[in-house]
C-alpha cells in the first residue's frame, strides 16, 4: 500500500523529469536545425566553389601566401613598416638582401604564371567604365590602349586585385625600369614595352615558367641562343634581366618589323610570330587584333589586354592606394669584367658581403662561378662595394681558390693557358677583372668574348623569303642584306644556302 504523500512526490518527480526531457529535446532538436542549416551552408558554397575556375582560386591563395609570407619576415631589428589601403606590412630593410628576399618570395609564387590565363573570369569594380576611359586617354601612350570588357578585367587586377604583388613591383621597377627604358630607347622602341617584364613574370628575373621559359623576359632556352644569350653549364644569361630586355628589345623590333602592328608584335613575343600568322589566317587574312583575337592561343589573347592592365595600374597607383614596398635599394650598381674564373664565396667571405645579396645581382651565375677563363664575364656589385673589391683582387682570387673552385681557377678550358690578366682602359693590369663603370643606376655593358657564328638555312620547295624570316625572328630586308639578293622580290631556289642570323 502506497503512502498518501508518496503518490504526489512521485508525480511531482515525473513532471520534473519530463520537464528536463521536454528542454534536453527542444535543444537536440535546435541543434539538428543548425546542423541542418551549415549543411545547406556548405553544399551552397561547395556548390559556388565548382563554379570557380581553378586559376581563380589559385590567385587569390597566392595573393594570401604573398601577404602572409610579408608579415611573416616582421620582427626583425631595424625593420621599416609601408602602410597601405590593404593593411599595414612590415618589410625587411636591414640590408641589401631584400632585394634577393623579394625575388625569392616570388620564385616561390606562380602567380605570374596564370595572369595571363584567367579566361572568362570577371571581377568587378566600383570604378565606372566612363573614368576608366577618360585614364586611358589621359595616359597619351604610343602604342594603341584598346578599351573592352576584356581590357577592364585586366585593369581590375592588376589595380584593385593584387595589392601585395603590385607593392612589390612598384618597388622593384624603381631600380630596373630606367635601365628597360634605356634599352628600349636604344632600339627607338615605345617605351610602354617595358612593362611586358610584368606580364611575363611580375619582374622576378629568377622565374622559370612551366613550360621552359626563364628570367624576367621569360625567354625559351632556343630563343635566346638565337638573340645572342649564353646558356651554358655555368652561366644562363636568361636570369641577366639586363642582358636578356636587350634580347627582348630586338625580339620585339624583329616581329613589329614582321606585322607592322604592335598589338601583333606584342602577341607574337608570348606565341612566336607562326602562331599569330596561323590567327591571321583563319580570320580570312585579317590583321586587326581582336578580329584575330578568338584564334589566338588562350594564354595570348590575355597578352595585349594585360599590357594595357598593368600600363594602367603602374600610372594609376596613387589612385588605388598601391604604394612601394619599402625595399632598400643601391643608388647605383657597378660593372666590372671577370676574365679569370671566380667563384661568388670568395668575394663574400674576403669582403663579408653576404651571399645572397652578390647572387641577387648575378642570377645568371646558378653554380656560384663566373667562368672568366671561357671569356670575359660580367660582374655587378653596389657601389659600395666597389672600391674593396678593386683593392683586394689578388687576395679574392688566391682564397680557397682550390676549394671553391676545384683545380679550374688557373686553367683556360679553350686555350690550355694559365688565366692572365685583364688590361684596363688606361693600359695598366688587374688580377683577373677589370672596371667598367657605375652606369649610374645598374651600369651595363659587356657580354662574353665569343664571336657570333652565321646561323644557316637551306631552301626547301615552297619556301619564300617571308616564311623563312618568320622561322627565324627576323626581316626579309635583313635577309637580302646578308645574302646579297637583289630586286624587289629576289628568287631563291630550293637547296640554297641563306644567311638568316648569328648566334
Amino acid at each position: 500500500m502506497i503512502p498518501i504523500g508518496a503518490g504526489a512526490q512521485s508525480r511531482d518527480a515525473l513532471k520534473s523529469e519530463n520537464r528536463q526531457l521536454r528542454t534536453r529535446l527542444e535543444a537536440a532538436e535546435k541543434e539538428v536545425d543548425d546542423l541542418r542549416n551549415k549543411i545547406s551552408y556548405l553544399e551552397a558554397c561547395l556548390k559556388a566553389y565548382q563554379g570557380i575556375p581553378q586559376e581563380v582560386l589559385d590567385f587569390y591563395k597566392q595573393e594570401a601566401d604573398a601577404q602572409a609570407a610579408a608579415q611573416a619576415a616582421t620582427s626583425q631589428p631595424g625593420d621599416a613598416t609601408a602602410t597601405g589601403t590593404t593593411g599595414t606590412v612590415t618589410y625587411k630593410t636591414d640590408s641589401l638582401l631584400s632585394v634577393w628576399y623579394i625575388h625569392n618570395q616570388m620564385r616561390n609564387s606562380s602567380e605570374a604564371d596564370g595572369m595571363g590565363e584567367m579566361g572568362d573570369v570577371h571581377f568587378t569594380s566600383s570604378v565606372s567604365d566612363s573614368v576608366l576611359i577618360d585614364r586611358l586617354n589621359k595616359m597619351n601612350a604610343f602604342i594603341k590602349l584598346p578599351y573592352n570588357e576584356t581590357v577592364r578585367n585586366k585593369i581590375v587586377l592588376y589595380s584593385e586585385k593584387m595589392p601585395y604583388r603590385m607593392s612589390h613591383m612598384l618597388a622593384l621597377s624603381k631600380f630596373y625600369m630606367p635601365i628597360f627604358e634605356e634599352t628600349f630607347r636604344k632600339y627607338n622602341l615605345p617605351m610602354e614595352l617595358k612593362y611586358l617584364c610584368i606580364i611575363e613574370s611580375a619582374m622576378n628575373p629568377i622565374a622559370v615558367s612551366r613550360a621552359g621559359a626563364a628570367g624576367m623576359w621569360q625567354f625559351m632556352y632556343s630563343t635566346a641562343r638565337h638573340y645572342g644569350l649564353q646558356v651554358d653549364s655555368y652561366i644562363d644569361e636568361r636570369l641577366d634581366p639586363f642582358k636578356e630586355a636587350d634580347a627582348a628589345a630586338r625580339l620585339l623590333r624583329d616581329n613589329y618589323n614582321i606585322f607592322g602592328d604592335w598589338s601583333l608584335a606584342i602577341s607574337a613575343y608570348n606565341c612566336g610570330p607562326g602562331n599569330v600568322n596561323k590567327a591571321i589566317y583563319r580570320a580570312g587574312g585579317s590583321t586587326d587584333f581582336w578580329t584575330i583575337y578568338q584564334y589566338l592561343p588562350q594564354e595570348t589573347r590575355g597578352y595585349v589586354p594585360g599590357l594595357v592592365g598593368a600600363m594602367y595600374a603602374f600610372h594609376y597607383a596613387k589612385e588605388y592606394g598601391l604604394t612601394p614596398a619599402d625595399i632598400e635599394m643601391p643608388a647605383h650598381v657597378d660593372t666590372f669584367h671577370i676574365n679569370k674564373n671566380l667563384h661568388l664565396r670568395q668575394i663574400s667571405e674576403v669582403l663579408g658581403i653576404p651571399l645572397d645579396e652578390i647572387r641577387s645581382w648575378n642570377h645568371q651565375y646558378y653554380r656560384d662561378i663566373i667562368p672568366g677563363n671561357q671569356g670575359t664575364q660580367i660582374l655587378r656589385l653596389p657601389y659600395m662595394y666597389s672600391s674593396q673589391f678593386t683593392s683586394r683582387q689578388k687576395e679574392i682570387y688566391a682564397y680557397k681558390a682550390e676549394e671553391f673552385l676545384g683545380g679550374q681557377g688557373g686553367i683556360n678550358r679553350q686555350t690550355g693557358s694559365t688565366g692572365g690578366y685583364a688590361q684596363t682602359s688606361g693600359g695598366g693590369s688587374r688580377s683577373g677583372s677589370s672596371y667598367v663603370s657605375s652606369g649610374g643606376r645598374g651600369g651595363r655593358s659587356g657580354g662574353t668574348t665569343r664571336q657570333p657564328q652565321w646561323v644557316y638555312h637551306t631552301v626547301k620547295s615552297g619556301e619564300n623569303l617571308g616564311r623563312i624570316a618568320n622561322k627565324y625572328h627576323t626581316t626579309v630586308s635583313n635577309l637580302k642584306k646578308w645574302n646579297n639578293l637583289r630586286g624587289e622580290n629576289p628568287i631563291i631556289q630550293p637547296g640554297q644556302r641563306l644567311k638568316v642570323g648569328k648566334r
